[in-house]
């Protein structure tokens, strides 16, 4: 009997090792399953969109297209706090610039830490009430995040709200948008567009130099401290220039900047950057505004709702002649063209000249008479040059 009870001792025991061993092979299999390691970092998913342009040639009612989209995080011109706080010349402050837009594409906004005090709210931010998505959850919850939001009613009903809500608000969108005036080359952005990390698309905006140049007459002492910049970067000393010399000195700057991004884009010595580019005129986008709204919205790979469609036709045609620095209804075509009636001719022969390069290359006819300026019906807008890749420089960034 004895001899029995320990045979049956080491069967069950044998037993429960081989449970043992099962359930064990069973949990390290199971584990195995449930943890395994991270697969490896792919390329982001999300579209970064820079709207790239310079001052007064309408960028802020452009930038309100995307701010308006549900899908879109926008920012308007974050580089402004890199210029207000570092006295450089433009040269200098390129790459603090470039460094700022690249950490906000990717919604770290601990780049503001070098730029604005250690406490403060979404409201240090300049120009924040422009951007929708920082007027809807999870930045502001008195709004929805498909709604059309003033610049007005999220100034008043979402301004005390803490900084971090807008990078928490960042990460929940798939589109990234910054509407920027202060980029003077395509060489100061190379590696953004290089950089793995990011889905860059550069949507360039201009608009006739002539309509810029009496913008900012109009907005002279708005844009004073970013004029100081580009004079000193043009190494102008305001007591050895006749006053009245450097607005268009400054404009000579401006033109030719923008043309060189143009001709770098779409046929530079590292190869045309082919379907991440866009160019667009300002005075095309307002003669046809949703068939153009259309148009960038495909290049960002936004869906167009029938919303938006009435929102920016309402915007467009309206009675007003709108505010400087508040996108609001107005009749845009007319606004436009103000400059026709009170720019003088004196003033348009010395743009047209400095801007020479720009005006050909952006398809903008010049204008030989007085009466021919006071005409609004003389069209001023050429068919644009198709710009030739050359075989010899295979696209760079692609």
């Amino acid at each position: 009997m004895e001899i029995m009870l320990r045979v049956y001792r080491c069967k069950f025991s044998l037993l429960i090792l081989v449970i043992a061993q099962t359930v064990g092979f069973i949990y390290i299999m199971m584990s195995l399953h449930y943890h395994k390691s991270p697969p490896p970092a792919t390329k982001s998913e999300n579209i970064h969109i820079l709207i790239l342009s310079t001052w007064r040639s309408g960028s802020s009612f452009t930038g309100q297209i995307f701010s308006q989209h549900p899908d879109v995080f926008y920012l308007m011109e974050p580089a402004w706090h890199v210029w207000s706080t570092l006295h450089y010349s433009v040269n200098a402050l390129q790459m603090a610039v470039r460094d700022l837009v690249r950490s906000v594409f990717l919604c770290d906004m601990s780049v503001y830490d070098a730029y604005m005090p250690q406490k403060r709210l979404k409201s240090n931010l300049f120009q924040w009430e422009t951007s929708r998505a920082l007027c809807s959850p999870p930045a502001c919850h008195l709004f929805h995040r498909t709604d059309i939001i003033s610049q007005t009613d999220c100034r008043k009903l979402c301004k005390s709200y803490p900084f971090d809500t807008i990078e928490k608000s960042c990460k929940t969108y798939s589109h990234l948008v910054m509407k920027e005036v202060r980029f003077f080359s395509l060489k100061s952005l190379y590696p953004l567009l290089k950089d793995p990390s990011l889905n860059l698309k550069v949507l360039h905006l201009v608009r006739d130099p002539r309509a810029v140049f009496h913008s900012r007459e109009k907005a002279a002492s708005e844009l004073s401290y970013d004029t100081d910049i580009l004079i000193k970067d043009l190494s102008l000393d305001k007591t050895n220039h006749k006053k009245e010399d450097i607005p268009y000195k400054v404009m000579e700057m401006i033109c030719k900047s923008q043309a060189d991004i143009y001709l770098s884009a779409t046929n530079g010595s590292h190869g045309a950057l082919n379907s991440r580019y866009m160019m667009l005129r300002y005075e095309d986008i307002i003669r046809n505004p949703i068939e153009n709204a259309e148009r960038m919205y495909k290049f960002g790979q936004l869906n167009f709702t029938p919303k938006l469609k009435d929102w920016i036709h309402n915007l467009t045609h309206g009675k007003g002649e709108g505010s400087r620095f508040v996108i609001n209804s107005r009749d845009a075509v007319r606004v436009s063209k103000a400059w026709r009636k009170s720019l003088e001719f004196g003033s348009v022969q010395r743009i047209q000249d400095l801007c020479a390069e720009a005006m050909e290359v952006f398809g903008y006819k010049l204008l030989q008479t007085k009466e021919a300026q006071n005409n609004s019906d003389y069209e001023l807008l050429l068919p644009l040059p198709e710009r030739t890749k050359s075989s010899e420089n295979p696209s760079y960034f692609i």
